[in-house]
């Protein structure tokens, strides 16, 4: 069985991400994080989640997104690889913040979440 706790340590180094590299379109109130434990995937170190139209609807609640790292296979990377899965799920969130997804292509590439990445570390 899958076990989640949040997760304020990522939520700060997201935080500095989206700050540094100007992420201005993501609302960080309604953007949330948490580790998983037990999950059985063999590659996922990361996934982000959104929740359906139907219930932001229901809620009032307007788009939201949960970015989940898999414990087993994310907190024994670097810090470096760390920020660049980060990089990576953040990329994910659509300019107009509207609960869709990018998907992986030119905004969501190695290439880009590197570049990113560089530009990250030298802020």
């Amino acid at each position: 069985m899958i076990e989640y706790k949040a997760a304020t340590d990522i939520r700060e180094k997201a935080i500095s991400i989206i700050s540094k590299l100007g992420f201005d379109h993501i609302d960080q109130e309604r953007l949330y994080f948490f580790r998983s434990f037990g999950s059985r995937s063999r590659y996922t170190r990361a996934r982000i989640h959104g929740i359906a139209k139907v219930w932001n609807e229901v809620l009032h609640s307007g788009p939201r997104y949960l970015i989940e790292v898999v414990s087993e296979k994310f907190d024994n990377l670097t810090s470096h690889e760390k920020e660049k899965i980060i990089i990576h799920e953040l990329l994910h969130i659509p300019r107009g913040f509207t609960g869709g997804f990018v998907t992986h292509g030119k905004a969501v590439s190695d290439s880009r979440i590197e570049n990113l990445h560089r530009a990250f570390c030298t802020k």
